[in-house]
């Protein structure tokens, strides 16, 4: 039985992973930068390190976004069988929109 409690729980991991592969892409634009301002070799071929550790996690990230996103919009529909009601929803749905803005692009 899905719960608003549960409902808040699966938004805020749709939350958090769009937040984690952000940051992920914003370790490309931050070693662009390095080597635009002719940073230090050494903390260049460091931030070279984390880029690649990043684009390797940035797959993982995506289908735990997919798996969080069908859990999200199961519990969603499950709740407005049940007519349910509460802010909860409404956020629910905002971050299904931003979740799909998301994920779309890497599909195609």
């Amino acid at each position: 039985m899905a719960t608003l409690g549960n409902l808040k729980i699966k938004t805020s991991t749709c939350k958090r992973i769009v937040k984690e592969l952000r940051s992920y892409e914003k370790e490309a634009a931050k070693t662009a930068d390095m080597k635009e301002k002719g940073a230090d070799p050494y903390d260049l071929k460091q931030q070279e390190n984390v880029l690649a550790e990043s684009r390797m996690m940035v797959p993982d990230c995506h289908k735990r976004l997919e798996t969080a996103l069908a859990d999200l919009k199961a519990t969603l529909a499950e709740l407005k069988e049940s007519n349910e009601q509460g802010a909860e929803i409404g956020e629910a749905e905002s971050t299904i929109a931003e979740v799909e803005a998301v994920v779309k692009p890497t599909e195609d």
